[in-house]
C-alpha cells in the first residue's frame, strides 16, 4: 500500500495554484472543472508521478474551525520534505514567503513553518546530516 493523494483545504484554488507552483515550484498535474471548483492536483518536479497534492476546497463547514484551531495553536496542517531546511527558508523568504518559525533544529530534523496564503500553515522538514 502507498499514499497516492494527500489533501489541503484552500481559500481559492486560482490563488492555491498559483502559490503552490510559482513559489513552491510544485507542478499541476490535474485540473479537472467539476462545477464551482476543480479536481486540481500538483506534484513535485521530482517526482511526477508521484503522490498528488488535491488543492481542495474549503468550503466545507468543518474546515474553517479545524483550520482556525491549527493556525491559532501554531500547528502546521502537512509537511514537505526538502533537502535544507535553511537553504529553502532562505529562498521562499525572499520570494515573500512568510514564516512563523524559522528553522529549528528538533532532533534528528530541522523544521521551520511557513503562512501558505491559502489559509494553512506548511512545514517544511530535512533529516539532519549524520
Amino acid at each position: 500500500m502507498i499514499i497516492n493523494l494527500a489533501s489541503v483545504f484552500v481559500d481559492d484554488q486560482a490563488k492555491a495554484l498559483k502559490f503552490y507552483t510559482e513559489v513552491l515550484g510544485f507542478v499541476k498535474k490535474h485540473d479537472v472543472p467539476m462545477g464551482e471548483f476543480s479536481w486540481l492536483t500538483v506534484v513535485s518536479p521530482e517526482r511526477p508521478d508521484g503522490t498528488e497534492l488535491l488543492l481542495e476546497p474549503a468550503n466545507h463547514p468543518a474546515v474553517a474551525p479545524f483550520r482556525a484551531a491549527l493556525n491559532e495553536d501554531g500547528i502546521p496542517f502537512t509537511s514537505f520534505a526538502v533537502e535544507d531546511v535553511h537553504k529553502e527558508y532562505e529562498r521562499l523568504r525572499a520570494l515573500g514567503v512568510v514564516f512563523t518559525q524559522e528553522p529549528t533544529e528538533m532532533g534528528p530534523v530541522t523544521v521551520a513553518t511557513f503562512d501558505d496564503t491559502c489559509g494553512n500553515l506548511i512545514q517544511i522538514s530535512a533529516q539532519q546530516a549524520q
